[in-house]
């Protein structure tokens, strides 16, 4: 009931306020100092009709201009705020998560509309001034573009149609009256730093080719923030007449990022980046981390650790010094289904081919079993196939479209509904052309725009055995239970090492685990071979 009143309430402001105009900087200023920044809806719906009164009825240009800027740091404070819900979260995006991602990239579109029509009413001139403010529009129109290109990438979301080459228009504006290098203010850098066209347009070329939908949402802010600080390293021209064209070029006219040459003609519209400042700037920085400088004095970041910024320092060195990385497995196309499944409880079903119970002789049964055994027990059957059984005890299975695959890994869309994924998740799967369960990580994955998910995983090396473990020592219950775990063996030929997989923070450097694989035995964890958002992977010693 509260609810449809304050629904009510809020139709009746912004129909009252539907014919508004902001004639002035003072009311201007007025309506943007009363957003509830405390309410993130609320504040979200007051700025779309701020920006959209602005758009409707536009005031004078410098006017314009002036009350555009000021929404900038409350306009950044309320996205971010929306974004958290729908960022670092699984998919299929829930119906709230869905409306709010809807909402932000529509209002980043928004405000680069209305500062593309803020352009439109500059007066004609060729002054200082007159270019200033023109680089500084086509500044704000290739970020706010460029942010819900950015906002497609946390949310793990397949880019529409047309969203690159508004970017690229806007660039090509920029280089066409000769100011796509002139320094504008960025309120929004925390360092004071003035910034221009080509570095904002370098940025968002060098955050997807970082790899976006492979990146955790940690990780993805990190290089946010490099590509936005070292872009300025970086220069957008024309090919060099008479030399041969890069291994990237970006082509103005394309609606997309960087991209092989196609063969033909050079054309205008193709640009080249130079990188070779970036390539020394990070070789620097690689260097300085191994002589123990810390993240903070070089830069990089004060919420980030040595090793977070060596890893990721070292994944995009190649791709930012524009050399190619070839993969490792060839991949070829391939046609089937395979069968999915996630959760422990389900992988450890599947992989074993039984249910899970205790070692021990005197096995711990929950109320729902208990009450199963005694009002059931003429219907128990343990020799029942293992769809029944799995039905019953709701262990679903996803189906698959294998894409392609290589030695290692398969790319697998899925256009029906089913369960929710997400980057770096632990699945169980069984190929196409297999019958038994492997264990493979979520490497990338992207929503499609016609809700379809499209996932690249890579399958754990071995073949996967579904144990039983539990940790001992004086941080473990004493009495506690056995839980799920697995066991990858050793692959000498690849390399690998025996692996544990473990629930998500069992471990600690020589914590005891007493293991049940055909006896007990017990084991101490050395290091961490590879995670995810539900698991570990440590190696071990047994003794």
């Amino acid at each position: 009931m509260e609810e449809n009143e304050e629904n009510i309430m809020n139709a009746a402001v912004a129909e009252a306020r539907a014919g508004m105009r902001i004639a002035d900087l003072q009311s201007g200023f007025e309506l943007l100092s009363r957003l509830p920044l405390a309410n993130s809806e609320r504040a979200e719906c007051e700025i779309n009709h701020f920006l959209d009164s602005l758009l409707q009825s536009p005031p004078a240009a410098d006017v314009y201009l002036q009350l555009l800027e000021q929404t900038r740091i409350s306009l950044c404070f309320i996205e971010e705020e929306l974004a958290r819900r729908y960022t670092n979260k699984a998919l299929p995006l829930g119906r709230s998560e869905e409306e709010a991602f809807r909402q932000v990239v529509g209002t980043w579109l928004k405000a680069a509309r209305a500062y593309a029509h803020c352009a439109q009413l500059q007066g004609p001139g060729d002054s200082a001034a007159q270019a200033e403010r023109l680089a500084l529009i086509l500044h704000r129109c290739i970020y706010y573009t460029g942010m819900a290109i950015t906002e497609h990438f946390r949310a793990r979301r397949q880019l529409p149609a047309g969203l690159w080459l508004n970017l690229h228009g806007y660039y090509a504006s920029a280089e066409e009256w000769g100011i796509a290098t002139l320094p504008v203010a960025d309120s929004l850098d925390c360092h004071g730093r003035s910034t221009h066209c080509m570095a904002a347009t370098v940025a968002l070329l060098l955050l997807e080719l970082a790899g976006p939908y492979s990146l955790s949402a940690v990780d993805l802010g990190l290089v946010r923030r490099w590509a936005n600080s070292w872009a300025p390293l970086v220069s957008l021209q024309p090919p060099v007449a008479g030399e041969p064209l890069p291994a990237l070029v970006v082509d103005l006219m394309h609606d997309g990022g960087l991209r092989d040459p196609v063969g033909g003609p050079v054309t205008d519209h193709l640009r080249r980046l130079d990188s070779s400042r970036l390539a020394m700037q990070i070789s620097a920085a690689r260097t300085q981390l191994q002589q123990r400088i810390a993240p903070a004095q070089l830069g990089l970041g004060e919420d980030c650790s040595t090793g977070q910024c060596q890893r990721l320092l070292n994944r995009l060195y190649r791709p930012w010094c524009l050399m190619r990385s070839g993969r490792r497995f060839r991949r070829h196309d391939a046609a089937g289904t395979a069968k999915v499944c996630t959760g422990f409880v389900g992988m450890h079903f599947h992989i074993s081919g039984s249910e899970f119970s205790q070692p021990e002789s005197g096995n711990a049964y929950s109320r729902q079993d208990f009450d199963s055994l005694f009002a059931f027990r003429h219907m128990l059957d343990p020799t029942q196939v293992l769809e029944v059984r799995q039905s019953q005890l709701g262990l679903h299975l996803d189906n698959w479209t294998v894409v392609d695959q290589c030695a290692n890994g398969f790319r697998m869309l899925r256009s029906l509904a089913g369960t929710r994924i997400e980057g770096g998740q632990l699945l169980a799967l069984c190929p196409h052309d297999g019958h038994s369960y492997l264990l493979a990580q979520v490497i990338w994955l992207m929503q499609e725009s016609d809700d379809s998910l499209t996932v690249g995983v890579a399958a754990l090396p071995g073949r996967p055995r579904a144990i039983a473990a539990r940790m001992l020592g004086i941080d473990a219950d004493a009495s506690a239970l056995f839980s799920r775990a697995f066991l990858l063996p050793a692959l000498p030929a690849m390399g690998s090492e025996p692996t544990l997989i473990i629930p998500r923070g069992w471990y600690r450097p020589q914590r005891v685990l007493e293991v049940y694989d055909e006896g007990l035995t017990r084991v101490r964890l050395q290091h961490v071979t590879g995670d995810g958002p539900d698991f570990e992977r440590v190696s071990f010693v047994a003794f």
